[in-house]
Order: structure tokens, then C-alpha cells, then sequence
């Protein structure tokens, strides 16, 4: 299987795990172990092209593109469902917009999103965005806080979980998917400030040289 296919089944597993969520107690259960897969196989296809000799700037920009899908539909669907502020995945939404707009007009200027021929110029770009420490963490925790969303909607389906809803340990996991998720959001926040001032570069560069070719 190739990586462009490896992501794309990702992609079909995330509409399949929405789709089970909302089936009930046993079909939940089967979500989550879904959310787990999918969120695995977000290392797979990276790992695959480069065991192959098959990365390409292509492929990468639809890994991201396919990280965006899959990590909007999840926020989307956990602020649906109640478990979530309204604004969590409008903030999300908004700065990947904005941050995938700048690399696109980096990309066109022979500018990479990461890897050597990468975008980020600065030492703490590189570092926040670029590493793989810092991809590997923010990675991590945003896994974290999905399946945290995803344990809870499937315990509050569960008649014996309900009935602990205001013991401790019920509150205390809601307690812990709201920092994972706000650690989440951080993260994502915060990994999108070299972009963006980076990405500007890019951006007012390519709006003269537009100017002058006119």
C-alpha cells in the first residue's frame, strides 16, 4: 500500500469512526478503538514513503491536508456533541486556514512545509514547527485529548457511568479531557505563530512580484 493510499484510508476511518459514535454504547466502543487506528496511521504514511523512497513535497502536502480533515471533523464533532465549547474548533479551523494559505504561497516559491528545503527560517520556527520533537509532542497531546473526547461520549452512554456522573471518578476524566483539549489547543496555537510570521514573507514577496510583473 502506498502512502497517499495509507492516508486516504485514514481519512475513510474517520468519517466511519463519527458515524459509530453515534450507534449506540457497543458501536462507541468500536469508535474508539477506530480513533485509535486512525490516529496511528498519522506516523504510518510519513514512515512508509520514507522507507520506500516515495516522499515527495506532493505527498506531504496531502498529509497535511488530510492532518486538517481529519483533526476539523473530530473538534467539530466533540463540540456537537456537547463535549466542547463552540469556539475550540472555530480557533482551530481558523489558524489552519490561515497557516495552510501561507504555506500554499510558500510552496508556489519553491518552499517546502517542513525538511530541508523548509519554509521556517528562524532557529525557534524550526524548532516549534519543524522538529520532530515538537511534532512528535504536539501529536501526542492533541491523540490524547481526541480519545479522551471519545472515551467520555462513550461513557455517557453507558447507564452505569451516568449514574457516577458526580462522583469523583467521572469528574475527574472530565477534568482531564478538558486540559488535555486546552493543551491542544495551545499547542496548536502556538505552533502557528512561526508560520504565520514567516508565512508573511512569503506572502508580501509573491504580492510584489505580482505588482511588478504587471
Amino acid at each position: 500500500m502506498s502512502p497517499n493510499q495509507i492516508t486516504l484510508v485514514r481519512l475513510l476511518l474517520c468519517f466511519v469512526s463519527i458515524a459509530l459514535f453515534q450507534a449506540g454504547f457497543a458501536a462507541g466502543v468500536a469508535a474508539l478503538a477506530l480513533l485509535v487506528v486512525v490516529l496511528a496511521l498519522d506516523g504510518v504514511d510519513g514512515y512508509v514513503a520514507r522507507r520506500s523512497g516515495r516522499a515527495s513535497a506532493a505527498g506531504a502536502a496531502f498529509d497535511i491536508a488530510a492532518d486538517r480533515i481529519v483533526e476539523s471533523v473530530y473538534w467539530i464533532f466533540f463540540a456537537a456533541a456537547g463535549l466542547l465549547s463552540f469556539w475550540i474548533p472555530v480557533i482551530v479551523i481558523a489558524r489552519g486556514g490561515l497557516t495552510d494559505f501561507l504555506r500554499a504561497i510558500a510552496f508556489a516559491q519553491g518552499q517546502t512545509a517542513f525538511g530541508e528545503n523548509g519554509m521556517m527560517r528562524t532557529w525557534w520556527g524550526r524548532l516549534l514547527v519543524g522538529s520532530r520533537a515538537s511534532r512528535a509532542a504536539y501529536g501526542i497531546v492533541k491523540c490524547a485529548a481526541f480519545f479522551a473526547l471519545g472515551a467520555q461520549l462513550v461513557l455517557d452512554q453507558a447507564p452505569a457511568w451516568r449514574a457516577l456522573l458526580a462522583a469523583g471518578p467521572a469528574q475527574g476524566l472530565r477534568v482531564g479531557m478538558l486540559a488535555l483539549t486546552a493543551a491542544a489547543v495551545a499547542g496548536c496555537l502556538i505552533r502557528g505563530v512561526p508560520v504565520l510570521l514567516e508565512g508573511l514573507k512569503f506572502f508580501t514577496g509573491g504580492e510584489r512580484s505580482a505588482v511588478g510583473r504587471g
